[in-house]
């Protein structure tokens, strides 16, 4: 009961914050930027507030951490005290430690991954639905087929063949989730690419990479930041489910989906720590859906009433 008031009190100081930051921007900015922070929601600041909160932990891990990210520091599954607040693991590594690092390992490299996908995919995208033709169909039916497969099992299929490095975990679900980016880029392209200013582009002599660059993207841009958004989050998920298997980021690299698999266990006596890594994930994950849901409301141009 303690900790799930604990909880109820961190989320409503987190909204209050959020708020307050709000009412600051409001009265502080100035031009489009104080505009936009007059349009903001609370639900869209407080995920503001959350994504750059887990973005200083991840750049200030080392500096934040009282111990050592690896170093094991006292005896397995010790309970929550001064010198280790959240307890130790199974092998006695400081648990807030890990906690902190895993901001980095988990949210960067999702990072990594989901740009990585959205610059194959998109340029992949806007170029098939520019050229069309036999292109369009290969690439189409390439994804197609990838598509069919479901992303999780794929993602095990690939992982299993090319290894479990973080290098391989990067590629392989970029690969994956660069299908869905594609589909998208190619479905919002193909609106574009029959306008005339495009077609005064082209007359003019204009190439394709220029034609994708300055004419197709900016006019496709709403739709695909918000893409991106969402698409951080299943990696970011799809990250921490592998790591729950065993397939994703490897120990003694913390990671959060790892954390909660090691330390399952403990759940069976009433200790809360491993669910405070999944709160981590899901806290995220909610933040970063707040926010998106605000964009998308910006581009559709609708009006709160």
């Amino acid at each position: 009961m303690n900790f799930a008031l604990t909880v109820i009190l961190g989320l409503v100081g987190l909204f209050a914050l959020a708020a307050l930051m709000r009412w600051g921007a409001r009265h502080a900015l100035t031009g489009q930027a104080r505009a936009m922070a007059h349009d903001m929601p609370l639900t869209a600041a407080f995920g503001i507030l959350v994504i750059l909160i887990y973005t200083a932990v991840a750049i200030a891990a080392p500096a934040l951490a009282p111990f050592p990210e690896r170093d094991i520091v006292g005896t397995q599954f010790q309970a929550w005290s001064a010198d280790h607040p959240l307890g130790t693991d199974r092998i006695g590594r400081d648990m807030l430690s890990r906690l902190i690092y895993g901001a980095r390992n988990t949210v960067g490299i999702a990072f990594a991954t989901t740009a990585l996908a959205f610059v194959v995919g998109s340029i992949l995208g806007l170029w098939a639905a520019l050229v069309g033709g036999w292109l369009d169909q290969v690439l189409s039916r390439l994804v197609d087929a990838l598509m069919a497969i479901p992303a999780l099992i794929f993602s095990l299929l690939l992982l299993t063949i090319f290894g479990t490095s973080i290098l391989s975990l990067i590629l392989v679900i970029a690969a994956v989730d660069a299908t869905r980016v594609f589909r998208l880029a190619r479905a919002v392209a193909q609106g574009i690419v029959v306008m005339d200013y495009i077609e005064a582009a082209k007359l003019r002599g204009e190439g394709s990479w220029f034609l994708i660059r300055r004419e197709i993207l900016p006019n496709a841009l709403a739709p695909l930041v918000a893409e991106f958004g969402l698409r951080f989050c299943f990696v970011f998920l799809a990250i921490s489910s592998l790591s729950f298997l065993g397939l994703g980021i490897k120990p003694p690299t913390a990671d959060w989906g790892s954390m909660v698999r090691d330390n399952a266990t403990l759940i069976t006596f009433g200790d809360v720590t491993p669910l405070l890594p999944a709160g981590c994930i899901a806290l995220l994950t909610v933040a970063v859906n707040f926010v998106v849901d605000w964009q998308l409301h910006r581009a559709s141009g609708l009006k709160e009433q």
